[in-house]
C-alpha cells in the first residue's frame, strides 16, 4: 500500500481537489489519503481563537462564518446531489462543533493549549471529510476516517508525540478492514488523540508527520507528500530561480536541509520512515507527471553536494571570557544561559574559550548578551544568513571543502561549520550577501551542461558575464564578443 498525503495548496480550491481526485484515482496500490486543512484554515483558526480570547467575539463569528462559506463552496462541487447534500450537513456539524469551541474560549476570555488543539482540529477534520465525499462523487471508492480515532498520542499539547504501539493496533482494525473492502480511507493530518479522547495536535507542519507515522505503522511500500513544488530543489528558488530538482536524497540529507532552511519538508517527517526504511517521494501535484525527489536510506548518486540551503532572519552572537576565566567553565556558562534563556543555535563553534552562534533574529538574544556580560565580553551582529552546502561524506573530502570555500571568495564569512564525518558546510554571512553565496556556489556545484559555451542556468553569454563580474569573478575569456572557440571562467 501507498499513503498520498496532499498539503493545503493542493485542496485550496475547487480545481486543486480535482487534481487530487484525478491523482488519487490514478493509482492502482491499496491507498491512504491524508489531508491537510485548506491552505490559510489553519492560521485562520488560530486568529479566530485569539479573537475569542480576547472578547472581540463579533469578529471571530465572522471569520468562522467566512470558512464557513469557502467549505461550502467546495461542498457544493459534488455533481450528485445527494452527497452534495451530505457533504454540506457534515461541514456545518464540524462549523457547529467550532463555534462551540469558540464561544467557549469567548466566555472564560481565553484560549488555553488544549482548547487551542481542538479549534485547530477543525481545519483537518473540514477538509478531510470534503476530500472523502468528492472522491465517492468521482467514482473512487472512498471512507471518511477521524484521525483521533486512529492515532494515539501522549497530552502535549501543540506538539505532541505519537504513541506507536497504539497507533499501530487501532491502524490494523480500522484502516486495513476498508482497504479489504477496496476503498480509500481518508484521514485528517496533523491532529490525534490521547488515550482518553483528548484532541491533539502535533506541531505546526505535522500532516507530513501524520503521513509518515501512518506510513511506517502499515509498512507502506512507499509516502508520497504531494505539494505545490516539483521536489527538493539545488537551492531556494526565491533565492535562486534557476535552482533545479534534486532527483534523489539520503534521509540524512533531507533532514540536514530541513533544519537548515529548506521548507519543503517538516523535519520530523521523515523520522518514521527512515526507521522502517520506507521511501518518501515529494511531488507536484500541479505537475503529476513530473520525477519528484526521492528520498530514501541511501542515495547511489556521486556527486559533489545535494543541495545548498538558505536561511535569512538571523544574529551572530559572539562571546570572549572577560580575566583569566577557564575556558571549560566559560563555555559551560554560555550554554548554560542559552538553555536558560531559550536561545537554540542553527550552528556554533568554539575556539580557545570563545563561541561564535548564529541564532534568530527574534530570540532573546539582547537579555542573553546582557546575561553573559559580568563574565564575558559580548558583540552581536545583526542582519546575518546561513548558507549550508548539504552533501553525503562532504566533510571527508578535503578538496569539495575547499572548493565551497573558494566560491566564495571575498564574500565576509562570520562562521564557518564543518563537523567531523558530517554532511554539511555552513557559513554565516550577511543577509544582503546570501545570494551571492548561493549563486557562486550553484554555479561551482552544480554546473549546467552545455555545448561549446559557458552559461549559467540557462542566461545567455553576455548576461553571464556580467552576472559574473557582479559577483566578483573575471572571465578569462570574454563571453560578450564572438570568436572564442568556448569561454570559461577563471575561478
Amino acid at each position: 500500500m501507498v499513503v498520498l498525503k496532499f498539503g493545503g495548496t493542493s485542496v485550496a480550491d475547487g480545481d486543486g481537489l480535482a487534481r487530487l481526485v484525478r491523482i488519487v484515482s490514478g493509482e492502482s496500490r491499496p491507498r491512504l489519503v491524508v489531508v491537510s486543512a485548506l491552505a490559510t484554515v489553519t492560521d485562520t483558526l488560530i486568529a479566530i481563537a485569539q479573537m475569542a480570547a480576547e472578547g472581540r467575539q463579533q469578529a471571530a463569528e465572522a471569520a468562522v462564518a467566512s470558512l464557513a462559506r469557502r467549505h461550502l463552496q467546495l461542498a457544493a462541487g459534488m455533481r450528485d446531489a445527494g452527497r452534495r447534500a451530505r457533504c454540506a450537513a457534515a461541514v456545518r456539524r464540524r462549523l457547529v462543533d467550532l463555534r462551540t469551541l469558540v464561544r467557549g474560549a469567548g466566555l472564560v476570555r481565553g484560549a488555553s493549549p488544549a482548547l487551542l488543539d481542538a479549534i485547530m482540529a477543525h481545519g483537518e477534520l473540514l477538509s478531510s471529510c470534503i476530500v472523502a465525499e468528492a472522491l465517492e462523487d468521482a467514482g473512487v471508492a472512498a471512507a471518511w476516517v477521524d484521525s483521533r480515532a486512529v492515532l494515539v498520542t501522549d497530552g502535549q499539547p501543540g506538539c505532541a508525540e505519537p504513541d506507536y504501539a497504539a497507533t499501530s493496533r487501532l491502524l490494523r482494525e480500522v484502516i486495513q478492514p476498508e482497504f479489504a473492502r477496496g476503498r480509500a480511507p481518508v484521514v485528517g493530518g496533523f491532529i490525534g488523540a490521547t488515550a482518553a479522547g483528548v484532541t491533539t495536535t502535533l506541531g505546526r507542519g505535522g500532516s507530513d508527520w501524520t503521513a509518515s507515522i501512518m506510513g511506517a505503522c502499515l509498512g507502506a511500500e512507499e509516502i508520497q507528500i504531494w505539494t505545490d513544488v516539483d521536489g527538493m530543489l539545488t537551492a531556494d528558488p526565491r533565492v535562486l530561480p534557476s535552482a533545479r530538482l534534486v532527483p534523489h536524497l539520503s534521509f540524512d540529507e533531507a533532514t540536514e536541509l530541513a533544519q537548515f532552511g529548506a521548507k519543503v519538508l517538516h523535519p520530523a517527517t521523515i523520522r518514521p520512515a527512515v526507521e522502517r526504511d520506507i521511501p518518501v517521494r515529494i511531488l507536484n501535484s500541479r505537475r503529476p507527471d513530473g520525477g519528484g525527489t526521492w528520498i530514501t536510506r541511501s542515495t547511489p548518486i556521486d556527486r559533489p553536494a545535494a543541495a545548498i540551503a538558505s536561511l535569512p532572519g538571523l544574529v551572530l552572537i559572539q562571546a570572549g571570557p572577560r580575566g583569566a576565566a577557564r575556558n571549560s567553565t566559560f563555555l559551560a556558562h554560555v550554554f548554560a544561559v542559552f538553555e536558560q534563556l531559550g536561545v537554540e543555535p542553527h550552528v556554533v563553534t568554539c575556539s580557545q574559550g570563545r563561541v561564535c552562534a548564529a541564532v534568530r533574529a527574534g530570540e532573546p538574544v539582547t537579555a542573553a548578551a546582557a546575561a553573559l556580560d559580568p563574565i564575558a565580553q559580548v558583540k552581536v551582529v545583526p542582519d546575518v544568513a546561513l548558507v549550508c552546502v548539504v552533501g553525503e561524506q562532504l566533510t571527508e573530502d578535503e578538496a569539495k571543502v575547499a572548493a565551497i570555500v573558494d566560491a566564495i571568495r571575498g564574500v565576509p564569512i562570520g562562521l564557518i561549520s564543518r563537523p567531523a564525518a558530517g554532511r554539511h558546510v555552513a557559513v554565516v554571512v550577511p543577509v544582503s550577501l546570501m545570494a551571492t553565496a548561493v549563486a557562486r556556489l550553484h554555479v561551482k556545484l552544480f554546473p549546467v551542461e552545455h555545448d561549446g559555451e559557458f552559461r549559467i542556468d540557462g542566461l545567455r553569454p553576455e548576461v553571464t558575464a556580467r552576472a559574473l563580474r557582479m559577483w566578483g569573478w573575471e572571465p578569462w575569456l570574454s563571453l560578450e564578443e564572438p570568436g572564442g572557440e568556448r569561454a570559461g571562467v577563471d575561478q
